[in-house]
Protein backbone atom coordinates (compact mmCIF):
# COMPACT_ATOMS: atom_id res chain seq x y z
CA UNK A 1 0.00 0.00 0.00
CA UNK A 2 1.52 3.18 -1.06
CA UNK A 3 1.88 5.84 1.74
CA UNK A 4 -0.75 8.27 -0.55
CA UNK A 5 -3.17 5.78 -0.15
CA UNK A 6 -2.59 4.92 3.51
CA UNK A 7 -2.48 9.01 3.68
CA UNK A 8 -6.10 9.15 1.99
CA UNK A 9 -7.99 5.88 4.56
CA UNK A 10 -6.65 7.47 7.11
CA UNK A 11 -8.08 10.93 6.42
CA UNK A 12 -11.35 9.02 5.84
CA UNK A 13 -11.18 7.59 9.60
CA UNK A 14 -10.38 10.62 11.36
CA UNK A 15 -13.37 12.21 9.41
CA UNK A 16 -15.42 9.74 10.75
CA UNK A 17 -14.31 10.11 14.11
CA UNK A 18 -15.06 14.03 14.04
CA UNK A 19 -18.97 12.92 13.93
CA UNK A 20 -18.32 11.52 17.23
CA UNK A 21 -16.34 14.04 18.54
CA UNK A 22 -19.16 16.40 19.27
CA UNK A 23 -21.02 13.35 21.23
CA UNK A 24 -18.19 12.53 23.24
CA UNK A 25 -17.66 15.81 23.92
CA UNK A 26 -21.06 16.62 25.56
CA UNK A 27 -21.19 13.20 27.42
CA UNK A 28 -17.79 14.48 28.95
CA UNK A 29 -19.41 17.75 30.13
CA UNK A 30 -22.04 16.16 31.18
CA UNK A 31 -20.76 13.81 33.66
CA UNK A 32 -18.17 16.54 34.88
CA UNK A 33 -21.76 18.48 35.59
CA UNK A 34 -23.61 15.63 37.49
CA UNK A 35 -19.90 14.51 39.50
CA UNK A 36 -20.05 18.33 40.77
CA UNK A 37 -24.14 18.04 41.63
CA UNK A 38 -22.76 14.93 43.52
CA UNK A 39 -20.14 17.08 45.37
CA UNK A 40 -22.82 19.43 45.97
CA UNK A 41 -24.93 17.38 47.75
CA UNK A 42 -21.83 15.81 49.65
CA UNK A 43 -21.34 19.53 50.85
CA UNK A 44 -24.45 20.02 52.20
CA UNK A 45 -24.64 17.13 54.05
CA UNK A 46 -27.80 15.85 52.07
CA UNK A 47 -28.68 12.25 50.07
CA UNK A 48 -28.54 12.68 46.31
CA UNK A 49 -32.28 12.21 45.40
CA UNK A 50 -34.20 11.91 42.04
CA UNK A 51 -36.20 14.75 42.62
CA UNK A 52 -33.10 16.84 42.68
CA UNK A 53 -31.04 15.35 39.90
CA UNK A 54 -33.72 14.81 37.22
CA UNK A 55 -34.64 18.31 36.46
CA UNK A 56 -31.02 18.83 36.54
CA UNK A 57 -30.73 16.38 34.23
CA UNK A 58 -33.44 17.70 32.59
CA UNK A 59 -31.56 20.54 31.64
CA UNK A 60 -28.97 19.49 30.57
CA UNK A 61 -30.18 16.74 27.88
CA UNK A 62 -32.94 18.90 26.31
CA UNK A 63 -30.87 21.20 24.06
CA UNK A 64 -29.42 18.54 22.44
CA UNK A 65 -32.88 16.61 21.82
CA UNK A 66 -34.31 20.08 20.68
CA UNK A 67 -31.57 21.21 18.23
CA UNK A 68 -33.11 20.83 14.70
CA UNK A 69 -31.47 18.36 12.63
CA UNK A 70 -29.37 17.03 15.16
CA UNK A 71 -27.66 13.46 16.24
CA UNK A 72 -28.60 13.10 19.46
CA UNK A 73 -31.95 11.33 19.72
CA UNK A 74 -32.18 10.23 23.53
CA UNK A 75 -30.31 11.38 26.31
CA UNK A 76 -30.07 10.92 30.49
CA UNK A 77 -28.63 9.77 33.73
CA UNK A 78 -28.70 6.34 34.65
CA UNK A 79 -27.91 5.57 38.38
CA UNK A 80 -26.38 2.86 40.29
CA UNK A 81 -28.97 0.46 42.26
CA UNK A 82 -29.15 1.76 45.68
CA UNK A 83 -27.41 5.69 45.11
CA UNK A 84 -30.79 7.94 45.43
CA UNK A 85 -32.64 8.37 48.63
CA UNK A 86 -35.95 8.15 47.00
CA UNK A 87 -35.64 6.06 44.07
CA UNK A 88 -33.52 2.40 44.57
CA UNK A 89 -33.70 1.77 41.03
CA UNK A 90 -33.59 4.78 38.53
CA UNK A 91 -33.10 5.39 34.37
CA UNK A 92 -33.55 9.11 33.93
CA UNK A 93 -33.60 9.21 30.01
CA UNK A 94 -35.60 11.49 27.78
CA UNK A 95 -36.20 11.10 23.84
CA UNK A 96 -36.63 13.26 20.25
CA UNK A 97 -40.26 13.17 19.06
CA UNK A 98 -39.43 11.64 15.15
CA UNK A 99 -41.77 11.09 12.77
CA UNK A 100 -41.80 7.34 11.35
CA UNK A 101 -39.96 6.35 8.11
CA UNK A 102 -39.05 9.66 6.95
CA UNK A 103 -36.79 9.94 10.54
CA UNK A 104 -38.11 14.03 10.48
CA UNK A 105 -37.78 15.77 14.11
CA UNK A 106 -41.43 16.47 15.81
CA UNK A 107 -39.64 19.56 17.53
CA UNK A 108 -40.43 18.23 20.85
CA UNK A 109 -39.17 16.20 23.95
CA UNK A 110 -40.26 13.57 26.06
CA UNK A 111 -39.78 11.30 29.17
CA UNK A 112 -39.21 7.68 29.02
CA UNK A 113 -41.72 5.72 30.74
CA UNK A 114 -39.48 3.26 32.78
CA UNK A 115 -40.65 0.52 34.86
CA UNK A 116 -38.42 0.88 38.00
CA UNK A 117 -39.74 -2.15 40.08
CA UNK A 118 -37.37 -5.37 40.31
CA UNK A 119 -40.86 -7.35 41.08
CA UNK A 120 -42.33 -5.74 37.82
CA UNK A 121 -42.56 -8.55 34.68
CA UNK A 122 -41.77 -5.55 32.67
CA UNK A 123 -38.33 -4.53 34.93
CA UNK A 124 -35.38 -4.97 33.08
CA UNK A 125 -31.78 -5.27 35.14
CA UNK A 126 -29.79 -2.54 32.84
CA UNK A 127 -26.49 -3.41 35.00
CA UNK A 128 -26.40 -6.23 32.11
CA UNK A 129 -25.99 -4.22 29.35
CA UNK A 130 -23.07 -3.52 27.66
CA UNK A 131 -23.77 0.61 27.72
CA UNK A 132 -23.45 -0.13 31.49
CA UNK A 133 -20.96 -2.95 32.06
CA UNK A 134 -18.12 -1.80 30.18
CA UNK A 135 -18.40 1.70 31.96
CA UNK A 136 -18.09 0.12 34.96
CA UNK A 137 -15.46 -2.74 34.19
CA UNK A 138 -12.90 0.19 33.19
CA UNK A 139 -13.80 3.40 34.21
CA UNK A 140 -13.79 5.11 30.89
CA UNK A 141 -16.01 6.12 27.98
CA UNK A 142 -17.46 3.62 25.60
CA UNK A 143 -19.44 3.01 22.65
CA UNK A 144 -22.03 0.25 22.52
CA UNK A 145 -23.91 -0.27 19.19
CA UNK A 146 -25.20 -0.83 16.65
CA UNK A 147 -27.72 -2.98 18.21
CA UNK A 148 -32.19 -2.60 18.36
CA UNK A 149 -32.72 -0.99 21.38
CA UNK A 150 -35.59 -2.73 22.91
CA UNK A 151 -35.54 -0.11 25.94
CA UNK A 152 -36.33 3.10 24.48
CA UNK A 153 -37.10 3.20 20.79
CA UNK A 154 -36.88 -0.56 19.05
CA UNK A 155 -34.57 0.97 16.36
CA UNK A 156 -30.91 0.31 15.80
CA UNK A 157 -29.06 2.58 17.58
CA UNK A 158 -25.56 3.39 19.14
CA UNK A 159 -25.20 4.42 22.64
CA UNK A 160 -22.26 6.41 24.29
CA UNK A 161 -22.01 6.57 27.83
CA UNK A 162 -19.62 7.87 30.57
CA UNK A 163 -19.38 6.37 34.16
CA UNK A 164 -19.94 9.51 37.05
CA UNK A 165 -17.98 8.81 39.75
CA UNK A 166 -18.11 10.14 43.39
CA UNK A 167 -16.07 9.23 46.33
CA UNK A 168 -14.12 6.44 44.26
CA UNK A 169 -17.22 4.37 43.11
CA UNK A 170 -19.60 4.96 40.02
CA UNK A 171 -22.84 6.00 40.86
CA UNK A 172 -24.36 6.06 37.71
CA UNK A 173 -23.72 6.57 33.83
CA UNK A 174 -24.67 9.86 31.58
CA UNK A 175 -25.49 8.57 27.81
CA UNK A 176 -26.89 9.86 24.48
CA UNK A 177 -28.12 7.60 21.98
CA UNK A 178 -28.36 8.24 18.09
CA UNK A 179 -30.27 6.52 15.77
CA UNK A 180 -28.23 4.72 13.55
CA UNK A 181 -30.30 6.11 10.58
CA UNK A 182 -29.13 9.72 11.51
CA UNK A 183 -25.60 8.56 11.95
CA UNK A 184 -25.81 7.08 8.31
CA UNK A 185 -26.85 10.55 6.85
CA UNK A 186 -23.51 11.75 8.59
CA UNK A 187 -21.12 9.26 7.78
CA UNK A 188 -22.81 8.17 3.78
CA UNK A 189 -21.34 11.59 2.41
CA UNK A 190 -17.64 10.66 3.79
CA UNK A 191 -17.51 7.39 2.59
CA UNK A 192 -17.83 8.54 -0.85
CA UNK A 193 -15.04 9.95 -1.04
CA UNK A 194 -13.24 6.78 -0.54
CA UNK A 195 -11.76 4.41 -3.14
CA UNK A 196 -13.63 1.34 -3.57
CA UNK A 197 -16.20 -0.30 -1.02
CA UNK A 198 -16.12 1.83 2.33
CA UNK A 199 -17.71 0.22 5.10
CA UNK A 200 -17.21 1.48 9.31
CA UNK A 201 -18.28 -1.22 11.60
CA UNK A 202 -17.91 -2.09 14.96
CA UNK A 203 -15.51 -4.26 17.45
CA UNK A 204 -17.34 -7.20 16.38
CA UNK A 205 -17.31 -6.23 12.57
CA UNK A 206 -20.91 -5.47 12.75
CA UNK A 207 -21.62 -3.17 10.11
CA UNK A 208 -22.32 0.89 11.25
CA UNK A 209 -23.11 2.75 7.52
CA UNK A 210 -21.32 1.38 4.49
CA UNK A 211 -21.24 2.86 0.57
CA UNK A 212 -22.53 -0.43 -0.65
CA UNK A 213 -26.07 -0.32 -0.14
CA UNK A 214 -26.22 -4.07 -0.19
CA UNK A 215 -24.41 -4.10 3.47
CA UNK A 216 -27.39 -3.65 5.89
CA UNK A 217 -26.87 -2.30 9.49
CA UNK A 218 -25.95 -4.77 12.14
CA UNK A 219 -25.35 -7.65 9.71
CA UNK A 220 -21.80 -9.10 10.29
CA UNK A 221 -19.03 -8.22 7.82
CA UNK A 222 -17.77 -11.67 6.97
CA UNK A 223 -14.55 -12.71 4.37
CA UNK A 224 -11.27 -14.11 5.68
CA UNK A 225 -9.44 -10.83 4.60
CA UNK A 226 -11.59 -8.64 6.28
CA UNK A 227 -11.33 -10.55 9.49
CA UNK A 228 -7.90 -11.06 9.16
CA UNK A 229 -7.78 -6.77 8.98
CA UNK A 230 -9.68 -6.45 11.72
CA UNK A 231 -7.64 -8.46 13.96
CA UNK A 232 -4.51 -6.52 12.80
CA UNK A 233 -6.26 -3.17 14.00
CA UNK A 234 -7.60 -4.46 17.49
CA UNK A 235 -4.12 -6.39 18.28
CA UNK A 236 -2.10 -3.51 16.90
CA UNK A 237 -3.96 -0.32 16.08
CA UNK A 238 -3.08 1.32 13.05
CA UNK A 239 -3.55 0.40 9.14
CA UNK A 240 -4.36 -4.03 8.95
CA UNK A 241 -4.14 -5.03 5.30
CA UNK A 242 -5.12 -8.73 4.19
CA UNK A 243 -5.29 -9.30 0.50
CA UNK A 244 -7.37 -6.21 -1.23
CA UNK A 245 -8.60 -5.50 2.21
CA UNK A 246 -7.80 -2.50 4.27
CA UNK A 247 -8.94 -1.49 7.89
CA UNK A 248 -7.91 1.46 10.00
CA UNK A 249 -9.28 2.35 13.60
CA UNK A 250 -11.63 5.47 13.46
CA UNK A 251 -9.37 7.16 16.31
CA UNK A 252 -10.99 7.30 20.14
CA UNK A 253 -13.79 5.08 18.62
CA UNK A 254 -14.73 1.57 18.94
CA UNK A 255 -15.02 1.63 15.26
CA UNK A 256 -13.00 0.44 12.32
CA UNK A 257 -13.30 1.73 8.60
CA UNK A 258 -12.66 -1.10 6.26
CA UNK A 259 -11.62 -0.28 2.89
CA UNK A 260 -12.05 -2.73 -0.11
CA UNK A 261 -10.92 -2.37 -3.79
Amino acid sequence: MTGTVAEHDERIAARIEGTFAPLFALVDTWRSAVEEQFRSFAGQGTAPTAAALDPFMDALARPALSAPGGLVTGSGFVATPGVLADAPWHLAWWLREIHGLDRGDRGSVRRLDTVDDPESDQFRDYRQLEWWKVPERTGGRHVTGPYVDYLCTDDYTVTVTAPVAHEGRMVGVVGIDVHVSRLERAILPILRDAAGTGTVVNGSGRVVASNDSHRVTGTLLRGQDVQRALTIVRDEGGVGTSGGTRAVRCGDTTFALVLED
